[in-house]
């Protein structure tokens, strides 16, 4: 996902706007540029690789004067990583260019108007469907009676994903912007505005914002603002919210990497999750999940998960808790596949959206497809007034706060939380045998878990630093887990891979003796989640078979138990399917600590973006 930040207002706008591009790093990207108008010329400079890349250029270019600008962290969708592909990109005619455009998502129709345009006699200096923008909205000016209208004429020839945001000489303390399928929101300040990506590029100067909705346009002024219809110019109504995040969440508070700081974040994510959502009773009664948003909707006969990624993995596991406690069946899908196969639903069926953003593209293209069968949708995601949250019938936010590092943790950690409150919701509303003891023995876990959590934490980063530097030279991994566990294998397999760059694959443990064993010898290690639960027979023998073909083993076992293997790793004992909140964190911070032990770049690991906006 590329980053996009524009200001109006009367503080110098290039430094504010590589401030703020800065603290979009997180999205992951591989060029930047800044875009100004400045004694009634249009400037545009950019360059390849890091923002200290483009702040050396600026160091060399008088902007001390532009009080109006864009900016823009790039992650390629369309031509290579290269400067001339960089944003922004300029509009007009050839030596009349006279805007400047950053553009968050992908123009489907782009070769088609690049063919128009063309003919038109426009010539292109990239090969990004951005310029096409750029150059359309040129060609809707020479045929509007003003900008505005220009902007908004061009925008409607193009078909596809847009977040974008415009500076123009024509009028040079105005920035337009608008979106259409990809994130793009308005900070409200005083005698100044902001439009961004994502809030904390402009959180140091305001807290008060406005969700933008697909269709909408807005023009900013240091002294105004104001939303308009695409397709009408006609004003919308919009109400400016405050956001409660502070600076400091969205920095690193110390640790080396966001990507720590989240990880020990995670047992106050936990009692986040919970507070308001657990029923308080006295006299040693079981209590009650509430969940209000879902309260006007039925139970489904047959949930749908639907997600990527990480929260892919998250329904995986919350499925065992939905069919063990509430008894309703569950079937996860990957949202990049199910969009292309025949999307069959029963009577009673109802399906859930799992994205962190609430912007992942496939998740979205598949929430839209199932609510065209006639469907409803859950959306479960962290990011206030994001598009799965607007277009969901019910949201359920997991407030789980700002979430920098690419690598996701205490967002995985806070959806299976709101997956086991989900299960002990629809329990509890089917009125489920043992229901109330199964609840009962939930809620004291979870109440529990943030304080077992902060203090095995430590512990448990000491365990992974040891093994980070007897492992880190392998070149292949398995991670091995059965039931609830397996979900968990295969995320600590990714992990693994997204971050230190070692092949890496999770296996239900069962599976390995049907082709992966193959692979197992003394330099293969295997990772295996081996608690205490029903299944650690079935586990144990999974670890002998490796054993046998003298494959190294790291264990994660709990306390008291005695497995033969080189490298058991003692974690708390938490009953039933929810010690995946002990696991989790383990696997996290053995694959933060291999990465870094390997010199890795861990909170932005090569070839990836924090929310996949495209497809």
């Amino acid at each position: 996902m590329c980053g996009i930040i524009g200001y109006a207002g009367n503080r110098p706008a290039v430094p504010l706007i590589v401030e703020g591009l800065r603290r979009l790093e997180y999205r992951g990207y591989d060029s930047a540029g800044v875009g100004f108008v400045q004694g009634g010329r249009l400037n545009v400079i950019k360059a390849e690789g890091r923002l200290a890349a483009l702040e050396e250029k600026l160091a060399h270019c008088p902007n001390t004067l532009a009080v109006t600008g864009i900016g823009h962290t790039r992650w390629a969708t369309h031509g290579a990583p290269v400067e001339r592909n960089a944003h922004p990109h300029c509009g007009g005619r050839s030596g009349q260019e006279h805007l400047a455009i950053i553009h968050n998502g992908i123009i489907e129709n782009y070769q088609e108007l690049k063919a128009d345009l063309l003919a038109a006699g426009y010539e292109f200096r990239s090969e990004t469907d951005t310029e096409v923008l750029a150059h359309l909205i040129a060609e809707g000016r020479a045929r509007s009676a003003s900008f505005l209208e220009g902007f908004a004429w061009a925008l409607r020839q193009a078909r596809g994903a847009y977040a974008v945001a415009v500076v123009t000489e024509e009028e040079p303390s105005v920035v337009y912007a608008a979106r259409m399928s990809a994130p793009l929101i308005l900070g409200v300040g005083v005698g100044e505005h902001f439009v961004a990506s994502d809030i904390p590029a402009f959180l140091p100067y305001t807290r008060d914002v406005v969700f933008l909705q697909d269709g909408e346009i807005v023009r900013l002024t240091d002294h105004s603002w104001e939303v308009l219809g695409l397709f009408d110019l006609a004003p919308r109504e919009k109400s400016v919210q405050t956001i409660q995040w502070d600076l400091q969440a969205a920095q690193r508070g110390g640790y080396k990497h966001f990507m720590l700081k989240e990880i020990f974040e995670q047992p106050r994510v936990i009692a986040d999750c919970l507070a308001g959502r657990v029923e308080e009773t006295s006299h040693g009664a079981a209590g009650r999940a509430l969940l209000p948003e879902l309260d006007a909707l039925p139970v489904p006969s047959r949930l749908r998960i639907i997600a990527c990624g990480t929260s892919y993995h998250a329904g995986l596991w919350g499925r065992h808790l939905l069919e063990q406690w509430a008894g309703v069946p569950v079937t996860v899908e990957i949202a990049s596949e199910f969009r292309y196969g025949e999307a069959l639903f029963e009577p009673g069926e109802m399906a859930i959206a799992i994205s962190q953003s609430g912007e992942t593209a496939d998740t979205l293209a598949a929430l839209r497809l199932v609510r065209e069968k006639g469907c409803p949708v859950i959306g479960l995601c962290n990011v206030v007034g994001s598009s799965i949250a607007r277009e969901a019938d019910a949201v359920i936010y997991t407030q789980a706060g700002p979430e920098i590092s690419v690598a996701s943790t205490k967002a995985m950690c806070s959806q299976m939380v709101l997956l086991a409150l989900l299960a002990l919701y629809y329990a509890q509303r089917r009125a489920v045998p043992g229901a109330e003891a199964v609840r009962a023995d939930a809620f004291r876990v979870l109440r529990d878990l943030p304080d077992i959590l902060e203090a095995a934490l430590p512990a448990m980063r000491e365990t992974a630093q040891r093994l980070a530097r007897a492992y880190a030279s392998a070149g292949s991994f398995f991670f091995l887990g059965r039931g609830p566990a397996y979900p968990l294998a295969l995320e600590g397999a990714l992990k693994l891979k997204e971050l230190s760059y070692i092949h890496a694959e999770g296996y239900a443990a069962g599976e390995m003796k049907h082709g992966p064993i193959a692979l197992i010898e003394p330099d293969f290690p295997t990772f295996a989640v081996a608690l205490s639960d029903n299944l650690f027979p079935k586990a144990k023998s999974n670890i002998i078979e490796v054993q046998a073909r003298r494959g190294p083993v790291i264990a994660l076992i709990n306390p008291g138990v005695e497995l033969g293997v080189e490298e058991p790793w003692v974690v708390p004992a938490v009953k039933g399917p929810l010690a995946g909140f002990v696991a989790l964190p383990a696997m996290q911070l053995f694959s933060y600590e291999m990465a870094d032990a390997l010199g890795k770049d861990v909170d932005q690991p090569r070839n990836l973006a924090k929310s996949v906006t495209v497809e």
